[in-house]
């Protein structure tokens, strides 16, 4: 995450502006963290999340010269990223979108206690780690897109509802009352189904096998086990966040990861092909 001063980053935003490669390479590299997780929680699979973040980044480098410096520059590019993935029809949710009675069903109903051992000599502990952070994070397509970016920007990145309703296009009071009640929907999954986060009797490690019989983990492919941990992905705003019903420590599964490696040598492979001008587009979202 970036961590210049107002100053700095103007600076910054000035030189890529101009032209300086160097400048908007560090700028990028400074916000693609927080696009990346923002683009997860939406999408919930890594490789489509890695996809749509490669094409925000590109929005921002492309139009950057639009940036009129009328909110802060996360502001800004929270916002190219919340309309371009509410809209994104490309990843497998959107092909195959879920319920949460069909979730539900699932977790209360699935024949989990006759599928022989899958692990491919992993540790269950391990898998089971992998599970509960894949479940939670496809439990969320089970929103809305619009009440997903809500719970995301809310519950995961903390904004304070006067820049997500800029972020939205929506007053900070809709933002606030939508907020509380997609909460109070995810906390009643939560305490109803899963043994991990709330009261349920889900357990991930009963459900290992059954996961990578239905190819919802792989145990050769961990990629939340595998990620890299990052700090809170927009510090800038944290300490500006109300809070407003309590219900924090049910979502602690809301952890942030750092952007793949292939994200920063697609930025550099980007732009050492392509010319100054490419950043002297208008965006409009």
């Amino acid at each position: 995450m970036i961590k210049n001063t107002n100053e700095e980053l103007q600076a910054l935003i000035d030189k890529a502006i101009a032209g300086d490669k160097a400048s908007l390479e560090t700028l990028i590299n400074g916000i693609q963290d927080m696009v990346f997780n923002l683009s997860l929680r939406m999408l919930g699979t890594f490789s489509d999340a890695e996809d749509a973040t490669q094409d925000i980044l590109l929005k921002v480098i492309t139009h950057l010269s639009s940036f009129r410096r009328e909110s802060a520059f996360t502001t800004w590019v929270f916002s190219i990223a919340a309309n371009h993935l509410k809209n994104y029809k490309k990843h497998m949710f959107a092909r195959y979108p879920l319920t949460f009675d069909f979730y539900g069903n699932d977790i209360a109903n699935a024949d989990i206690a006759n599928i022989p051992d899958l692990s491919q000599d992993v540790e269950k502990s391990i898998l089971a780690e992998e599970l509960k952070m894949s479940c939670t994070n496809v439990m969320l397509q089970c929103l809305d897109a619009e009440s997903r970016c809500i719970f995301v920007l809310g519950t995961m990145f903390k904004v304070d509802s006067r820049i997500a309703g800029d972020i939205l296009g929506i007053t900070p009071e809709a933002y606030r009352q939508r907020l509380l009640r997609v909460r109070k929907k995810m906390a009643e999954f939560l305490s109803t189904y899963c043994g991990e986060f709330g009261k349920g009797t889900c357990k991930c490690t009963d459900r290992v096998d059954y996961a990578i019989k239905n190819h919802r983990i792989d145990p050769a492919h961990l990629d939340y086990y595998s990620a890299a941990p990052a700090g809170s992905p927009m510090e800038d705003v944290k300490e500006a966040m109300e809070e407003i019903d309590g219900l924090s420590q049910q979502f602690a599964f809301c952890k942030s990861y750092q952007a793949p490696e292939n994200l920063s040598k697609f930025i550099k492979g980007f732009l050492g092909s392509t010319l100054a001008d490419t950043i002297k587009q208008p965006y409009l979202p």
